[in-house]
């Protein structure tokens, strides 16, 4: 596949494993609100909404436990993946494990709130394969969009993942200094910027 036309530089594996690992962040963290629903039904949430701990804090707190979790499971793969013949070198990796880091943080975020929002796995489950479904198919995860038709690369340029996963195959590359870079970073900044005031908004509304 690596020498279809149309195919990204970089040998198979500087292709794959980054779309490994943004799907690695973005379900990781999608599917925390699971434990919230189950803690807000067992009255944990309640109970600690009476403390004086910042609301802040309280959810911050659970997600920087989710991003590292996060990136132990991304050093994992990426040592598997070394196995198998992928080589780059350690700063490539290092960034690569902040961008999966701040994706991870921006989904974590949003799980606790929708999960909050809707306190129930009939209803957060639906809602999170309908967020991840399109994300997955149009971001190049699976698949590179370029090698998709070009209708398919249109509409896969307005989903911001997209230059997540570009980004993070640069880095790969050894292309720490391109706007493809600068741009997949910058989007995940903004995402967890977002994730953090939604998720904190929706915390702070557990206790009226």
């Amino acid at each position: 596949m690596a020498s279809t036309p149309g195919f990204p530089p970089g040998d198979a594996w500087v292709v794959f494993v980054p779309g490994l690992l943004v799907q690695l962040g973005i379900f990781g963290g999608l599917f925390v609100g699971f434990g919230i629903i189950a803690e807000w039904r067992a009255g944990v949430i309640d109970r600690m909404m009476v403390t004086p701990a910042s609301r802040t804090a309280l959810i911050a707190g659970r997600v920087l436990r989710d991003v590292v979790v996060l990136v132990a499971q991304a050093i994992i793969l990426i040592s598997c993946a070394f196995l198998f013949g992928l080589r780059v070198p350690l700063w490539a990796i290092a960034a690569g494990l902040v961008l999966i880091g701040l994706l991870g943080a921006a989904f974590s975020f949003l799980s606790y709130a929708f999960g909050l929002i809707t306190k129930s796995e009939d209803a957060f489950a639906p809602l999170v394969n309908s967020l991840a479904l399109p994300v997955l198919l149009l971001s190049g995860i699976l698949l590179p969009m370029s090698l998709a038709p070009a209708w398919l690369q249109a509409l896969a340029s307005i989903n911001p993942f997209k230059h997540v996963v570009d980004a993070l195959r640069a880095i790969f590359r050894g292309e720490i200094g391109t706007p493809e870079v600068a741009l997949g970073v910058a989007l995940a900044a903004v995402l967890v910027v977002l994730g953090a005031w939604f998720g904190n908004r929706v915390f702070e509304g557990q206790t009226k």
